[in-house]
């Protein structure tokens, strides 16, 4: 009998030390996933939403050692009436308001700074839009109309086998994936944890194999496509996104803070949703696309590719709010008006008749609610008309 209860003692022993072994070897991964359950909590989203570092594997984005370029203050104004409200009730983090250049309003809430650099989430796709552009207009992709699976052979057998870089960046593969934020289960949670992992998301994109309609029939926004916009530049050039968009858009931007990326375990950037920069540095992007791609005298992405990518041809419902090439255009838009959107309340908002560009950040954790989008698009719409 003791002869038991010592071999029962020696493998509890056992499993304990090799519980140890295993946790001291993948804390990180336990510590990511730990972070990345708890990421949208109450009590920590706006922490989280500047520290995504702390959650995720990054890559720097380095502003490199040219001039910052200088964003300077015109003359203040009121905001319009139940601004305060809406920015209480939406959770807004930062709001920065500019005009022909000028910063006309500028703060920030809920204990942020100008210094930090906040999640975008999927603001970024419209960074790959303009990245794509520039690699486009230098031949280094041949046609829209190419198959995916030219620049991305990984994918052939998959559901985006058949798919054209048109309908991946209309957001029109007819790839199926659950874009439920709330869901545990849902696909892009999944994916999520498989960042956190250290695993990699182009296993990931070609693991999908069910579609729920022809190519270029149906829009549905599935953030999984812009990933497969990523394996195409990077099949088309040989190069990563993270270098690629350094080197034609971050620095030549003078940008006030380097940027990083959320990466995967591969180092692959997280180009659906991962970018972080200040409010400022988001605005300096935006103000370029505000001006067709120049700044400082130099067209640093082609103009007709952002008239071209801000024009709703997505096959979305009439009626209701249209979609270009990684861009939204607002139902109602005038020419000129389209913005960049993220969840949970991030927002570059252009009206380009007007020189207006607005940026706002938050950390709203009911962004689902029934028309609270339509509700910021038509506060962006005062504030620009009230200038």
């Amino acid at each position: 009998m003791r002869s038991l209860v010592k071999w029962a003692l020696r493998i509890l022993l056992m499993l304990v030390l090799a519980a140890a072994v295993v946790g001291f070897w993948k804390r990180e991964e336990i510590q990511r996933l730990m972070a990345v359950n708890s990421l949208f909590s109450e009590e920590k989203i706006v922490h989280n939403f500047s520290h995504m570092n702390e959650a995720f594997l990054t890559v720097d984005l380095p502003r490199g050692d040219g001039p910052t370029w200088e964003l300077p203050y015109g003359p203040g104004f009121d905001l319009p009436d139940g601004t305060d409200t809406w920015i209480e009730e939406r959770a807004v983090t930062s709001l920065l308001v500019m005009q022909d250049g000028q910063i006309r309003f500028e703060e920030y809430y809920l204990g942020t700074a100008a210094e930090d650099r906040r999640i975008s989430w999927s603001v970024a796709k419209s960074y790959l839009s303009a990245l794509f552009g520039i690699l486009l207009g230098e031949g280094a992709i041949d046609s829209l109309d190419d198959p995916v699976v030219k620049y991305a052979p990984k994918l052939n057998g998959t559901a985006y086998d058949g798919a054209t870089i048109r309908n991946v960046l209309n957001m029109a593969s007819g790839v199926t994936f659950d874009e439920d934020y709330l869901d545990y289960n849902s696909d892009i949670n999944r994916m999520g944890r498989v960042v956190a992992l250290g695993g990699e998301l182009d296993d990931f994109a070609a693991s999908l194999q069910d579609s729920f309609a022809t190519p270029g029939e149906t829009w549905q926004y599935v953030s999984i496509d812009t990933h497969v916009i990523g394996m195409v530049i990077r099949g088309a050039t040989g190069r990563s996104v993270t270098e690629l968009l350094t080197e034609n858009v971050i620095q030549p931007l003078g940008l006030e803070r380097d940027g990083y990326y959320v990466t995967d375990g591969a180092g692959v950037a997280f180009v659906l949703g991962g970018l972080n920069f200040t409010t400022r540095d988001f605005a300096r992007f935006g103000q370029m696309i505000l001006q067709n791609g120049v700044h400082d005298g130099r067209q640093l992405v082609p103009a007709e590719w952002i008239a071209e990518s801000v024009f709703p041809s997505a096959p979305t419902e009439t009626g209701k709010i249209g979609y270009g090439y990684q861009w939204w255009v607002p139902v109602g838009a005038h020419e000129g008006e389209f913005l960049a959107r993220g969840v949970y309340g991030q927002y570059i908002y252009f009206d380009q008749p007007r020189g207006v560009l607005i940026v706002s950040t938050g950390a709203d954790r009911k962004f689902r609610d029934p028309g609270v989008n339509e509700a910021n698009i038509e506060m962006f719409r005062k504030i620009a008309q009230s200038l």
